[in-house]
């Protein structure tokens, strides 16, 4: 029908759609991430990160994979290679075909790759001032020993096949920064790739930056004892099977300081709980709920782990990036039914100590007081050590105590207290505010104060006696 109409051939103005393409999203850590996947799709083994900054800031990415023919290297650099919808291989992490460009092309104005099968090296080269000048996509073949000073190529040159990818003009990276880029890198690349690195036998992969190699964070804390691991379970859409592993994480004080702010990560716990989205073992997404439950304390040591295969994509909403999903709604009502199973049991480790307030073996200072549609934390004025100070005052020191103890409640520094709980736990010491001479002294004053036998029953059911019970003589 559209053969009666006219047509025109109206090309896109190449530098603006450059720009565009510069502009998707990725930042430095991301975008290595993508060159990666290439080099996993690629079957290597290692992957090297070579992070230059003099005599100019230059990034390398070599592999040890199966490496590309020039046919194989010209295809790989056209943009949208491959159809999003074709069948892939397992190991296959992309999608788009656009995975090497983009982000490369954000993160740099040349893009180098070098490629080495069948004892050839063939090499091609995107320049974007020199396609802006000319308004054509016009790939380079630049000279191979322009190249021969990078250790990287000399690596290449001696391997049996493999890939380098080399960024020059990082014109978006100031020098003074590339640094904690690096370490930022670090801890991206342990994360995203750790189940390829904790593999074994051939199927284990290597990644070293500036020849210091990484070792995997496996955000669930699988090695630790009071790690639990709900059963999993596996959901159907469609015709496929998605399998979906919760995890809640050890409360603070089962693991030391240095293990908790290790398993908080640079976003902390409450930041880090969530759905942690897999593809192929790779991880894409985590630390969200999708706008299906809200970010929760409570919550914050429940991580879910969900792996699904790289055929099921847009059931899933995955970006080019790889750094954002959508998951439709048959999905949807499913992980809503997890996730009450899960933080129901995720938020004991907190209720569970919550409810040592109402233990009533102990004669707490501090009460819960609920209300309808409240809830207080209150000092027990009939605390019988309260008590006891009370009837040795007259009345208006009475009063004046008694004002001064509401004031401590009213004004109890909540969201100090939570924030130092969620930040630093171990280094809330409370306990050592009252010393062993105090009690010794309290004991003291108690045992000259001719209490009968229930008085005595009582105070020993205080949590400052209970607790110091090796120190009692209060024998009546």
């Amino acid at each position: 029908m559209h053969d009666i109409y006219e047509s025109t051939v109206v090309n896109p103005n190449v530098a603006n759609l450059i720009t565009s393409l510069r502009d998707i999203g990725y930042n430095f850590e991301i975008a290595i991430a993508d060159i990666v996947d290439n080099s996993i799709s690629a079957d290597c083994k290692n992957v090297e990160i070579f992070a230059l900054q003099y005599p100019e800031n230059k990034v390398c990415i070599l592999d040890d994979g199966d490496g590309m023919d020039e046919a194989e290297l010209i295809e790989a650099m056209r943009l949208a290679t491959q159809h999003p919808l074709i069948e892939r291989s397992e190991r296959d992490l992309g999608r788009f075909g656009l995975g090497l460009k983009t982000a490369s092309f954000s993160q740099c104005k040349k893009l180098t790759v070098a490629s080495k099968k069948n004892e050839i090296i063939n090499i091609r080269q995107w320049d974007l001032e020199f396609i802006s000048k000319k308004n054509e996509w016009l790939l380079l073949t630049p000279d191979l020993f322009s190249y021969g000073k990078l250790p990287a190529f000399d690596l290449l040159k001696k391997s049996q096949s493999g890939t380098l990818v080399i960024w020059e003009d990082l014109d978006r990276i100031e020098g003074f920064e590339f640094s904690s880029l690096i370490d930022k890198l670090r801890s991206h690349l342990s994360l995203v790739f750790h189940r390829f690195m904790e593999a074994t036998g051939n199927k284990k992969l290597k990644i070293s930056i500036n020849n210091h190699s990484l070792e995997p964070f496996n955000p669930f804390n699988v090695t630790h004892n009071a790690t639990q691991q709900i059963n999993e379970e596996k959901i159907k859409v469609f015709d496929e099977f998605v399998a979906i592993q919760p995890y809640i994480l050890p409360h603070h004080s089962k693991i030391s300081q240095q293990e908790f702010e290790r398993y908080a990560t640079e976003d902390g716990y409450t930041k880090s709980q969530g759905f942690y989205l897999y593809r192929g073992n790779r991880l894409l997404i985590y630390g969200t709920w999708w706008g299906l439950h809200k970010m929760s304390d409570a919550h914050k040591l429940v991580r879910i782990r969900i792996d699904i295969s790289n055929t099921q994509d847009t059931y899933w909403g995955i970006d080019i990036k790889k750094s954002t999903a959508k998951p439709v709604g048959i999905i949807r009502d499913d992980l809503k039914r997890i996730i009450a199973q899960v933080t129901e049991k995720g938020s004991r480790p907190f209720t569970g100590r919550g409810k040592k307030i109402e233990d009533k073996t102990t004669k707490n200072f501090w009460l819960l007081k609920p209300e309808s549609d409240s809830i207080s934390f209150i000092l027990d004025l009939e605390h019988p050590i309260l008590q006891s100070i009370l009837i040795s005052l007259n009345e208006d020191a009475r009063q004046l105590l008694i004002l001064y103890l509401k004031g401590v409640q009213a004004y109890l520094p909540l969201d100090a207290i939570q924030a130092q709980l969620n930040q630093n736990p171990h280094a809330i010491k409370q306990d050592e505010l009252i010393a062993e001479n105090d009690i010794y002294k309290l004991i003291e004053i108690i045992n000259g104060m001719n209490l009968d036998q229930d008085a005595i029953s009582l105070l020993l059911k205080t949590e400052v006696l209970k607790k110091h019970n090796n120190l009692l003589g209060l024998e009546k």
